[in-house]
């Protein structure tokens, strides 16, 4: 793993940020964490290590979501893809900030920490609010970023707006805060896979919920007031893997149909399925994201699948679900 500075060591709350230390056995393999001093903020980061030949891939979280929740994508992964996992100020194991914070903002604190870890340059993996920043961080710093995958997410403030009742649902931070609220309205607020598997919502919000402070998701909600991506993504040079549910009440799917218009060398997926399907069915996505990242260094590479075809786990309960892929280059 290539942590620079770093050395594993302890890094619980209460002592010294600055280090990261190896989680236990059941942890994913070769796992560290720990709280770091980031740009005057503290943040709390997993990184499981990989081939230092191949850049990490940075993960960035949706709101009012920890690091824990993406745990069965990054399981879902290529052992030998290095990863890295934080919680934004307020949410997790990351402190409340003093004030308030912007989307703008929280890019240059993202290249602070790829420093600090000893990364050059990264890939970049957004989801929902996360695929804000994702988009932020790749306009202005196109040189930290290798390639860029979005999923289910939108270009913010100029965007077609979701379901009503699944927006009201998003304001309030109750879903991350008690359990069994959030598994009772998963299914309305997320659609896919746990829409019909209540029991699936509930392992999948088990380890998130109630690690976040009220102020630290209301300050998530504010960093993206007056926020869009609209106007930048012509600016998006990198390679861009748009990935998005064709049940998704959160973000409608005509979003991501936009966003690949816009992003001059991207790729489409429309898999069916909803908001969190990165997750509840990281066993199909993840080996698109990985055939996507493996292909930078191969200029043969052609979409990884075309009006595709798979079959959900027996545990969500639903059929075949199918994906059409699409490519813009220019």
């Amino acid at each position: 793993m290539t942590t620079g500075r770093l050395q594993p060591g302890a890094a619980e709350n209460g002592r010294r940020p600055g280090q990261l230390r190896v989680l236990a056995s059941g942890s994913p393999r070769r796992t560290a964490a720990g709280t770091l001093m980031v740009g005057g903020r503290i943040l709390r980061v997993a990184v499981r290590s990989g081939n230092p030949k191949w850049p990490p891939l940075l993960l960035c979280n949706g709101i009012g979501a920890s690091l824990e929740l993406l745990l069965p994508f990054v399981s879902a992964l290529d052992p030998q893809r290095e990863v890295v996992r934080f919680d934004v100020p307020g949410i997790g194991g990351s402190p409340l900030p003093v004030v308030p914070y912007h989307l703008a903002t929280l890019a240059p604190l993202i290249t602070d920490l790829l420093d600090q870890l000893g990364y050059q340059q990264a890939d970049v993996l957004g989801i929902s609010w996360g695929g804000g920043l994702a988009q932020h961080l790749a306009v202005l710093r196109p040189d930290r970023v290798r390639r860029l995958v979005l999923v289910a997410t939108s270009p913010g403030g100029l965007m077609v707006p979701g379901h009503p009742r699944a927006l009201l649902r998003m304001l309030s931070p109750c879903r991350s805060r008690d359990h069994g609220y959030a598994a009772s309205i998963a299914g309305e607020l997320y659609g896919g896979s746990v829409r019909d598997d209540p029991a699936l919502a509930r392992a999948m919000l088990r380890a998130t919920t109630g690690m976040m402070a009220t102020r630290g998701y209301g300050y998530q909600l504010l960093a993206t007031v007056g926020w869009t991506s609209l106007p930048l993504l012509p600016l998006v040079r990198q390679p861009t893997l748009i990935l998005a549910g064709d049940d998704d009440p959160i973000i409608p799917v005509i979003n991501a149909r936009i966003m690949h218009w816009l992003i001059p060398r991207s790729e489409l997926t429309i898999y069916h399925g909803g908001h969190l399907d990165l997750i509840t069915e990281a066993a199909h996505l993840a080996p698109v994201v990985e055939a996507f990242l493996a292909a930078a260094d191969d200029p043969q590479h052609q979409p990884a699948i075309l009006d595709g075809r798979w079959a959900p786990t027996g545990a969500s309960g639903r059929g075949e679900g199918a994906t059409v892929s699409a490519r813009r280059w220019s």
